[in-house]
């Protein structure tokens, strides 16, 4: 069966027509731009920034392209993966009339941008090992489950979904499957972005958040068809990533070398930490983890959260999550952080908390 989103798309955004900003009328070399309504005298800055952004990112997609194997108009650059969250229920999902497809325990703002957009929410819950239930899922599903949320590796639990399973759903899924791989680059497994082609209701999400350290930033990718993608910039907004954090974006994407010594170091003190923190009597289990942060189920979270808020370390508190009872996630600091950390667990184990 041919995949064809645009089956999929609500009739009032299949009717769009999309904003036509200055920037994105014009292409070539220019000298002097009356067409945008600007300053020309500049900005107060020692930089001027009186010039709005380019509003496809065209340079990011290079860089991004050249890596991935992708072409541009199969990468969508987003304010945060969030956007592109939002964009995709605002896009498939009729409000009052769809369903959006996720599988507790696993990241909340799925639920609540189908909430925003007025999109019923089905949950398959993770198996107990935090596996996927494929069968739950095929079985959940309808003709008006427009899309299908799938974090890995998964926020809170840390655990990568088994590869064959994914596909094994996205191949069996009518709507739209989005892979959620904001911590891919701490995971032992590949990323699904290989697998874009083969199979066009995928969606694979990212971000320069996690690994790359740029969460204030608030940039984010969505790797999908040509199609999708189109769709995607036709929804946007037309300037939706400022000009700061695109020219920072292209200076982090110059410096991969550093990033990767950053994972590297992330991951030797998070298998540092799990061993560590199974000394505490107050850890009942550390769940294996492919990402940055380590889900630890404990005697009384509550407690333990509140004392390390009194030692001035704040940890999440996931313990009324579906399946997460008792857990605390803890993300993995610097290794001067997590020495703090242990010390002060010391301290709790000294006073028998």
């Amino acid at each position: 069966m041919t995949f064809d989103p645009e089956k999929l798309v609500r009739d009032n955004i299949r009717r769009l027509t999309p904003y036509s900003s200055a920037r994105s009328e014009f292409a070539g070399r220019a000298e002097i731009f009356l067409d945008a309504n600007e300053n020309p005298f500049g900005s107060p800055l020692a930089r001027d920034y009186h010039r709005y952004p380019d509003p496809l990112q065209s340079k990011i997609k290079k860089n991004l392209a050249a890596e991935t194997g992708l072409d541009a108009a199969e990468i969508f650059v987003g304010n945060g993966s969030d956007e592109a969250i939002d964009l995709l229920f605002r896009i498939f999902c009729e409000p009052g009339r769809d369903a959006a497809l996720v599988c507790p325990p696993t990241y909340g703002m799925y639920r609540v941008s189908a909430d925003v957009n007025a999109v019923r929410t089905k949950e398959v819950c993770l198996r107990p090992d935090f596996g996927l239930d494929a069968a739950g899922i095929r079985e959940a599903a309808d003709s008006r489950t427009k899309l299908l949320f799938i974090c890995s590796p998964n926020n809170p639990t840390g655990n990568s979904m088994r590869r064959e399973t994914v596909l094994e759903i996205v191949r069996d899924f009518r709507g739209i499957v989005v892979v959620d791989e904001a911590y891919i680059h701490f995971s032992r497994e590949k990323s699904l972005v290989a697998e874009l082609r083969a199979h066009p209701n995928l969606v694979v999400l990212q971000t320069f958040s996690k690994a790359w350290g740029l969460a204030g930033l608030r940039v984010g990718m969505a790797f999908a068809s040509r199609e999708i993608v189109a769709l995607l910039n036709r929804v946007k907004p037309p300037y939706n990533v400022s000009e700061i954090a695109q020219e920072a974006v292209l200076d982090a994407l110059e410096n991969r070398a550093a990033v990767a010594d950053a994972i590297a170091k992330i991951i030797v003190e998070r298998e540092m930490l799990a061993e560590r923190l199974e000394d505490f009597p107050f850890v009942e289990r550390i769940y294996p983890s492919d990402a940055n942060f380590l889900l630890v189920k404990t005697t009384d979270a509550d407690r333990l959260y509140r004392f390390l808020l009194d030692e001035r370390i704040v940890v999440r508190n996931r313990a009324r999550v579906a399946m997460c009872l008792g857990c605390l996630r803890i993300t993995v600091g610097t290794p001067a952080e997590n020495a703090r950390l242990l010390e002060s667990l010391e301290k709790a184990r000294s006073i028998n908390l």
